[in-house]
């Protein structure tokens, strides 16, 4: 019998050693930066103009599913294939999102019902094993947060 062991991802760094933060630039209102130079506003829904953390944590998840998804879509439909994922889920009681509900939205049109289905399959298997964001929802992730007075 042999045992495994598996070594804990360092919780200090990100993939490509991307730099990520945000930085208060208004009342409720936050710019979210990578070191690539992407920036995302961050504000309340009251804010016009920002995602909401919450929209921000939906849109991940369906862009993880898209991204995990899509070489399948594209190898069977095309490189233009055009697809549209839609996310939805109310924050409940508990100041928490209980569950999402994501629609992918794909012309299949051009498949028998077999192709279809499996398409539809292999579309499911692909971001089941590959989306990281659902994966970490699914299992959950504990946070650690430190406060510090530097930069």
């Amino acid at each position: 019998m042999t045992t495994e062991q598996t070594t804990a991802p360092d919780i200090t760094k990100n993939a490509g050693d991307t730099e990520l933060w945000v930085e208060r630039t208004g009342k409720r209102l936050y710019t979210g930066r990578n070191s690539r130079g992407a920036e995302v506003s961050i504000g309340g829904v009251e804010v016009d103009g920002a995602f909401s953390p919450g929209e921000l944590l939906k849109i991940a998840l369906a862009g993880c599913s898209g991204l995990s998804a899509d070489s399948k879509l594209a190898h069977r439909l095309g490189d233009d294939v055009e697809v549209v994922i839609k996310v939805t889920g109310m924050a409940g009681d508990e100041d928490r999102y209980p569950a999402f509900a994501e629609e992918l939205v794909v012309d299949l049109s051009s498949l028998d019902p077999e192709a279809r289905e499996r398409l539809i399959t292999v579309v499911h298997r692909a971001i089941d094993s590959h989306c990281t964001v659902g994966r970490t929802l699914d299992a959950g992730a504990n946070v650690q947060l430190t406060v510090t007075g530097e930069r």
